[in-house]
């Protein structure tokens, strides 16, 4: 199993990761500094959106699944409930007409769908 890197540590570089490369980012929501899991929500502006989660795979690593894809409400609503479930949550929102989000890819080619 590999270390993991502390959830705001990783929020506060994947977002200057994105700031870098010109793609406004937001915290909705503060979770768990240390252990809080990760949404990251990205807003497709124009009334679409994608909402995705860091999970742990079968072989023990981590990987981003994309949990849901449509309409923004929808999005929202899915974030709603997973927050009332786990107040130690973090949410982050991309604002990119792509989908450009880098998560897949820690070395840069983009990730948008």
């Amino acid at each position: 199993m590999e270390p993991r890197l502390a959830s705001g540590i990783w929020v506060q570089a994947h977002m200057r990761r994105l700031a870098l490369m010109g793609i406004p980012s937001f915290i909705v929501a503060r979770g768990d500094p240390v252990a809080g899991a990760v949404l990251v929500k990205v807003n497709l502006l124009d009334g679409r959106a994608a909402l995705y989660q860091r999970m742990n795979t079968i072989d023990g690593s981590l990987g981003w699944v994309k949990m849901l894809e449509g309409e923004d409400r929808r999005v929202e609503e899915a974030i709603a409930r997973q927050r009332g479930r786990d107040r130690d949550l973090w949410v982050i929102e991309i604002e990119d007409r792509e989908g450009r989000h880098f998560l897949d890819d820690e070395a840069g080619s983009g990730g948008g769908e």
